[in-house]
């Protein structure tokens, strides 16, 4: 498979209904949103003995491994070099939980500080492909800041629909930047969404790239690539993620099964032995927590949404997750498990892993450390199980999105007041 040769490439993708497997021409993305027969999502499925892959150097970001990306034309990719963040050893945080070999995958380091770089580069790319000069979301915030810088990069107009007063103004004051046309929706984030894919649905000119678009999912798939480069070929044993809406946790399941299933396990160097990924955890806020609700009442095939979704973690504040299917399948095929933990051990255990490690994330993005502290504080079952493996935790946005939510939780001692003179620090320092 070569980058230039586009019919050829195409001929190994195909567009599939997750649920029903019903194939569709993947071009045709965007006249329609899901499955035509039963409804479901839709996804891009790379056909097994797909030929020579390899991997280039030469394109920018994630695009090294374009040759598993959907994208015919390397001339069509919009890129702002995503990808490539750094995969941290946590030896400090490591030995006060009580864990061997803890790492954080610190996605905050993207253009636009979050996650959602990965996908939006493949999802804006994609759009130019298709021929597309208007794209939209709906966002609590960081999907709409990276659509928003993406689009500016391609010249495409934006619309951004928010959740009226429940996004971070860091993200809002992104997007504003770069140039989207923003506006207030009087309810919350699903309503938000509600709107946006009616709007799309309706106007075939105009591309939805919220994470219900599978070539977004495709982008955010990178992050298992990287993960097993970084590890010199090894596989974690968990991976711990945040979930909001469910495609972050749903990629990196679909990128390591693509490793194991898809032909793409001796390219990356992985151990032979090694036959499957790793136990997929993801951690939900406790007011938003229809996935870890479902999963703790054993039921693989539902969820019962939040109708009104309350966290201060505003990324993950979301009671109706659109790919919930896909995340019960990647966890219930990992052998993994769904938690939730509150505001309050959110915003504990992102002060813990600043001062531990010195890597200021946002409230979402600190949900996994969350899950990690509360199951050494309880010495619980699953943490037996995870104290002498290699843990992963994806922190997925820069802490500097939302600083306000953290000084809500300062202490008065934490910042004091003193006289202009030495003497009044040395007192206090003593």
């Amino acid at each position: 498979m070569t980058t230039s040769s586009g019919d050829k490439k195409r001929d190994h993708f195909s567009l599939q209904c997750f649920s029903c497997k019903t194939e569709y021409k993947i071009d045709d993305y965007g006249k329609f949103y899901h499955c035509q027969k039963c409804g479901d999502l839709l996804e891009v499925v790379l056909r097994p003995g797909a030929g020579k892959l390899s991997f280039s150097d030469k394109l920018p970001g994630i695009w090294k491994y374009m040759d598993v990306l959907p994208l015919w034309n390397s001339a069509n990719i919009v890129s702002l070099s995503e990808g490539g963040t750094p995969l941290l050893e946590c030896r400090n945080l490591g030995r006060k939980l009580g864990l061997d070999a803890l790492y954080v995958k610190f996605e905050g380091l993207n253009p636009t500080g979050s996650f959602k770089d990965r996908g939006m580069t493949v999802g804006i790319s994609k759009a130019k492909e298709l021929g597309y000069e208007r794209t939209m979301c709906a966002s609590t915030g960081n999907t709409s800041a990276s659509l928003a810088a993406y689009a500016a990069k391609a010249q495409m107009r934006c619309i951004v629909l928010v959740p009226k007063g429940k996004i971070a103004m860091g993200k809002m004051a992104q997007a504003i930047a770069y140039g989207a046309e923003i506006f207030q929706v009087d309810g919350n984030f699903d309503d938000s969404l509600r709107v946006a894919s009616d709007i799309c649905e309706r106007d075939n000119a105009t591309l939805l790239l919220n994470s219900l678009n599978p070539f977004r999912i495709e982008g955010q798939k990178t992050v298992s690539f990287e993960i097993v480069e970084q590890l010199g070929g090894g596989v974690p044993d968990a991976l711990v993620l945040p979930v909001g809406n469910g495609g972050n946790i749903s990629a990196a399941w679909k990128g390591f099964t693509e490793l194991f299933h898809g032909g793409l396990g001796n390219l990356f160097g992985i151990d032979d032995h090694r036959s499957e990924g790793p136990r997929m955890i993801g951690v939900q806020a406790a007011g938003a927590a229809p996935i870890a609700k479902a999963f703790k009442e054993g039921i693989e095939d539902a969820i019962e949404p939040v109708s009104e979704p309350h966290t201060e973690a505003s990324a993950i504040n979301i009671g109706s997750p659109v790919s919930w299917r896909k995340v019960l399948s990647a966890i219930y095929s990992s052998k993994g498990l769904a938690d939730s933990v509150t505001d309050e051990e959110i915003f504990s255990a992102q002060q813990l892993l600043a001062s531990s490690e010195g890597l200021f994330v946002e409230p979402a993005s600190a949900t996994p450390i969350a899950f990690l502290v509360k199951s050494a504080g309880q010495r619980s079952e699953e943490f037996e199980r995870l104290k002498d493996k290699v843990v992963v935790c994806i922190c997925t946005g820069n802490g500097l999105k939302d600083p306000n939510a953290l000084l809500k939780t300062i202490r008065p001692d934490q910042i004091q007041t003193i006289s202009a003179d030495a003497r009044s620090l040395e007192t206090v320092l003593a």
